[in-house]
C-alpha cells in the first residue's frame, strides 16, 4: 500500500479535481511535504485509478462534470476493495448540508475553498496518522493470533507427548507397590507412594493444559443453547462427587443464552466443581446459581459458602497456575480458572469474582442473549 523511497516511507495521496489549476496547486503543496501525489481529472479516471493501485488518501473534489464527488465516493465505499481509503472532500460548498451528505457516504473530513494551506496539511495528516496505527493495530492483532495459536499447538502437542511416559512411570510405580509391598521396608514404599502421587498430579496438570489448549472456537457458529439443560449435563457428569458430599444447590430457572454448549459445559462444571471442593472440612457445600438480564446481555452468579479469596488475590485467580495462599492444601494445578476465563471471552462476555475470606465466593460472568450473539 505505501510507497517507498531512499528517504524512507513515503505515502501515496490521490488529487481528485476537474481544474488542472487545482490540481498542480495541490500537487506542489503535498509534493513540498515528502507526499507522492498522484492525480485524476475526473471521477471515472479516479476509481480506475484507485482500483489499480490502493493510495493511502484521496482528496476529492465535490462539483465535477458526469460523475460527481459523492457518487465516486459511494462507489469506492461499496466496493470491498476499496472502501477502507480515507476520502478527504475539497469543495468551494460551505452549506451544512453538502458537509452532512460528505460524511454520510463515507468521508472523513471536510475542507472549503479556498483552502488554507495548514489547514488541508493538518487534516491529512491527521487521517493519515489515524491510518497508520490502523494497520499497526491491525498487524499486532494478527501477530498476536498467530502466537496465541503457536502457543495453544505447543501445549496440545507437548500435553499429548508426556502422557505416554508418565503413564509408564506411575504404572510401574503401581505395580511395584502392589508386587512387592511386603518385601519393601517403610521407606522404600513411602517413596514408591511419592511417585505414584507425583504421576497423578502431573497427570491431571497435562490433562487441564490439553483442556485449555483446545478451549478455542475451531469455526464453531454460536447457537442458542438452554442452561437449565447445560446444568443438568454437569449434575450429571458430577453425580458421583454430588452425591458424597451432600451438596445442597440452590438455582432458579435459568435463561437461553447464545454460546457454544460444550464449553459452557465444561464453565459451569468448572465453577462448581471449585464450589464443591474448596470448602472447610465437614462442611456441606452450599451452592447457589442466579440470573439476571442485562439489556441484551444475561449476568450469571455462582455462590459458595467455601474458603473464600484474599482480596489481594481476585484480580489473579484466572491466570494460568495461579494459587492462593488458603488453597495451597487443597488438590489442582490452577488452571480450572484461567479456563473459565477463555471460556467466557470467547463468547464476548467478562468474568470476574467477589469474596469474602472465610464466607465464600461468587464468581458473576455475562453470556450474550439468544437474539444477540456478539
Amino acid at each position: 500500500m505505501h510507497k517507498y523511497s531512499k528517504g524512507g516511507l513515503r505515502e501515496d495521496i490521490l488529487l481528485v479535481d476537474d481544474t488542472p489549476d487545482n490540481l498542480r496547486v495541490l500537487s506542489a503543496m503535498l509534493t513540498n511535504q515528502g507526499y507522492e501525489v498522484r492525480k485524476a481529472l475526473s471521477g471515472q479516471r479516479a476509481i480506475a485509478s484507485v482500483q489499480s493501485d490502493l493510495p493511502d488518501l484521496i482528496l476529492l473534489d465535490i462539483r465535477m462534470p458526469g460523475m460527481d464527488g459523492y457518487s465516486v465516493c459511494q462507489q469506492l465505499k461499496s466496493d470491498p476493495n476499496t472502501r477502507d481509503v480515507p476520502v478527504i472532500f475539497i469543495s468551494a460548498l460551505d452549506d451544512a448540508l453538502d458537509k452532512v451528505k460528505a460524511f454520510a457516504v463515507g468521508g472523513v473530513d471536510y475542507v472549503t475553498k479556498p483552502f488554507q494551506e495548514m489547514e488541508v496539511l493538518a487534516r491529512i495528516e491527521h487521517q493519515l496518522c489515524i491510518q497508520r496505527l490502523k494497520q499497526q493495530l491491525l498487524e499486532h492483532n494478527q501477530e498476536l493470533a498467530r502466537s496465541n495459536q503457536e502457543l495453544e499447538q505447543f501445549a496440545y502437542v507437548v500435553s499429548h507427548d508426556l502422557q505416554q511416559p508418565l503413564q509408564s512411570i506411575t504404572g510401574f510405580a503401581k505395580m511395584m507397590l502392589i508386587k512387592y509391598q511386603d518385601k519393601l521396608d517403610r521407606e522404600a514404599l513411602d517413596f514408591l507412594n511419592r511417585i505414584h502421587g507425583s504421576g497423578d498430579r502431573m497427570q491431571r496438570l497435562i490433562q487441564d493444559l490439553l483442556s485449555y489448549s483446545k478451549t478455542g472456537l475451531q469455526g464453531q457458529a454460536m447457537q442458542a443453547v438452554d442452561l437449565n439443560a447445560v446444568l443438568n449435563q454437569v449434575l450429571e457428569n458430577l453425580d458421583s462427587s454430588a452425591k458424597q458430599e451432600q451438596i445442597i444447590l440452590g438455582c432458579a430457572s435459568l435463561p437461553t443464552v447464545m454460546g457454544y454448549e460444550t464449553q459452557l459445559i465444561q464453565l459451569f462444571q468448572n465453577l462448581i466443581c471449585n464450589a464443591i471442593k474448596f470448602v472447610e472440612p465437614g462442611v456441606v457445600p452450599q451452592i447457589e446459581i442466579a440470573a439476571l438480564q442485562e439489556e441484551d446481555w444475561w449476568l450469571l452468579e455462582v455462590s459458595d459458602n467455601g474458603i473464600g479469596i484474599d482480596a489481594q488475590y481476585l484480580d489473579k485467580i484466572f491466570n494460568m497456575f495461579q494459587r492462593t495462599q488458603s488453597a495451597e492444601s487443597y488438590s489442582g494445578t490452577g488452571i480450572g480458572l484461567a479456563n473459565c476465563k477463555k471460556i467466557v471471552r470467547n463468547h464476548g462476555g467478562r468474568l470476574w469474582a467477589t469474596s469474602q475470606l472465610g464466607s465464600g465466593t461468587t464468581f458473576h460472568f455475562t453470556l450474550p442473549g439468544s437474539g444477540d450473539p456478539p
